[in-house]
C-alpha cells in the first residue's frame, strides 16, 4: 500500500539553477523514502499522500479524490520557495488504497504519519477522501501516547458524525475517534445547516463537540473565530488540523465530492489555516476531497496547494529560533 516519492512530480518552470531566490518548490523538495531507516531532523516538513476515495465510494459521494495526491503535488511543484534558511520540505510518498481495503490503508497512513512525527518532520497529508482524517488521527494519536489530551480542528461544511454500525465511510471518521478515544475533543468551523441533518447536529451536542458556522464566520469579525481556536487549543497538548475543500465556495472549489454553493471564502479559509498552523500546538495537517476528475479549469487542484503551501510557510517549527 505504500509507495515511495516519484521524482517525475516535481518539474516545472526554472527560472535560474544558481540564484535560490528564484527557486520553485520542485527545486527544492527532498524525497523521502518511508521504507527505509529514517534520521531525525531540525524544521522540516513532509507531504505524504493518501490516494483513496473508497470511503467516499461507501457514503455515496462523487469518486474521483485518489487522483488528488499526484494531481495538488503537480501544482506545488510550481510554486515559489519562500521556507526560510535551514528549513527542509520532503516528498514522502504515497499511502494507496487498494481493492477496497480502506480500514487496512488508514491503518497504514497511521504507521507513516506516527514515523515522520517521531523523526521530528511536520506531516502535511494530502487525500484522498476526507476518511483521511482517520488514518491521520492514528498516526498523531501513536506519535503522542495515550495519555496526551489531543484537539482536532476541522475546516468543514459536515460534521462527519455519522453511524458506522455498517461500517466506516468519509463521514464517520470523527465519530469513530470520540468513541475510542476520551481524550480528544473536536471543534469544526464551517458548518452549514444545509449540509447537516438535525440528527447529525444532536449528535454533535451529545458528543460534546464545538463549532462555528458558515454564516457565523463569514459575517466575521474573524477575530471572533481566533478567539474560540486560542482557546480550544489551549487546553490541549497537541493539535491537528483537518481541511475539507468542500467547505470552500463551490465557485472557488467545484472540484470537491459535495460542492457548497454557500461555502467560505477561500480568503477566509487561508486565515483559519493560518492562524492554526502557526499555533505552536499544531503539530500535523490533512486536506482532502480534492477530485481532479470533476474540476473546473484546475480551480479546486490549484486551491488545494496554494492552502498546502500556506500550511507548509506557517509551520511554527520551520521558523528560525529566536
Amino acid at each position: 500500500m505504500y509507495q515511495p516519492p516519484d521524482a517525475g512530480r516535481w518539474t516545472g518552470r526554472i527560472d535560474s539553477v544558481s540564484d535560490e531566490q528564484a527557486f520553485r518548490l520542485h527545486q527544492r523538495i527532498r524525497l523521502l523514502d518511508l521504507s527505509q531507516p529514517l534520521e531525525t531532523v531540525e524544521r522540516a516538513a513532509a507531504f505524504i499522500g493518501f490516494a483513496c476515495d473508497e470511503g467516499v465510494r461507501r457514503n455515496q459521494g462523487r469518486q474521483g479524490a485518489k487522483e488528488a495526491p499526484a494531481a495538488v503535488k503537480a501544482a506545488l511543484a510550481r510554486l515559489p520557495w519562500h521556507l526560510p534558511e535551514g528549513a527542509a520540505a520532503y516528498d514522502a510518498g504515497d499511502v494507496v488504497c487498494v481493492d477496497g481495503h480502506l480500514e487496512q490503508s488508514q491503518a497504514e497512513l497511521g504507521i507513516a504519519i506516527a514515523r515522520l512525527l517521531q523523526h521530528n518532520m511536520a506531516p502535511i497529508v494530502i487525500g484522498g477522501g476526507h476518511e483521511t482524517a482517520y488514518g491521520h488521527y492514528l498516526g498523531v494519536r501513536e506519535a503522542l501516547g495515550t495519555d496526551a489530551r489531543l484537539g482536532i480542528l476541522n475546516i468543514d461544511a459536515h460534521f462527519d458524525l455519522r453511524p458506522y454500525d455498517d461500517g466506516p465511510t468519509s463521514g464517520t471518521m470523527f465519530r469513530q475517534i470520540l468513541d475510542q478515544d476520551e481524550r480528544v475533543r473536536y471543534f469544526c468551523l464551517g458548518i452549514q445547516r444545509l449540509g447537516n441533518t438535525a440528527a447529525l447536529f444532536a449528535a454533535a451536542e451529545t458528543y460534546g463537540c464545538r463549532y462555528m458556522l458558515e454564516d457565523e464566520l463569514t459575517a466575521g469579525p474573524i477575530e471572533a473565530a481566533y478567539e474560540q481556536i486560542e482557546e480550544f487549543a489551549a487546553h490541549h497538548d497537541a493539535v491537528m488540523l483537518t481541511i475539507c475543500m468542500d467547505a470552500i465556495s463551490a465557485a472557488a472549489a467545484p472540484g470537491v465530492s459535495a460542492p457548497s454553493p454557500f461555502g467560505l471564502a477561500p480568503s477566509l479559509a487561508r486565515a483559519l489555516i493560518r492562524r492554526i498552523v502557526s499555533h505552536p500546538k499544531t503539530i500535523s495537517v490533512d486536506l482532502c476531497e480534492v477530485n481532479p476528475l470533476l474540476d473546473e479549469g484546475g480551480k479546486t487542484v490549484a486551491l488545494a496547494a496554494a492552502f498546502c503551501m500556506d500550511a507548509l510557510l506557517h509551520f511554527r517549527r520551520l521558523q528560525p529560533r529566536r
